[in-house]
């Protein structure tokens, strides 16, 4: 069975998390420059089979997208040109970046550790990924 990626997107660095075979478990995979994001995307799909991938859809609390909501649009947009054969869903990644942090808070990791924020960016895609799995087995 194919994989599922997720994409938290950002302006200067990427996280991304990724399913195993089954689609049961979400694993953060990594975090990118975003400006190699494309190329990276491109030699991931050559060595796995990704069926579905996800990608968060910034919004303010009242629902409004938020001020990164343009740039990412592009990105969703550039994605769709190069890959067109990938199936992409836009997810709700209000609050990931929080309930990352909080995970490493829980997770006993230093303060120096906390404040890596490539692990953020990786942690919040893992997040909206496993979100997105348990909603599709309800």
């Amino acid at each position: 069975m194919p994989r599922i990626l997720a994409i938290d997107y950002g302006q200067k660095r990427t996280g991304l998390a990724v399913t195993d075979e089954l689609q049961i478990i979400a694993s953060g995979l990594t975090t990118v420059a975003t400006s190699e994001l494309m190329i990276f995307l491109e030699n991931y799909f050559k060595q796995e089979l990704v069926s579905k991938i996800l990608i968060g859809e910034p919004k303010q609390m009242n629902g409004l997208p938020s001020q990164s909501a343009e740039m990412i649009e592009k990105f969703v947009a550039d994605f769709k040109l190069k890959f067109p054969e990938k199936d992409v869903a836009r997810v709700d990644e209000r609050f990931t970046s929080k309930l990352a942090f909080q995970s490493m808070i829980d997770g006993g990791l230093s303060k120096k550790q906390r404040q890596n924020k490539a692990l953020i960016d990786e942690i919040s895609a893992t997040i909206m990924l496993q979100d997105y799995l348990t909603r599709k087995m309800i």
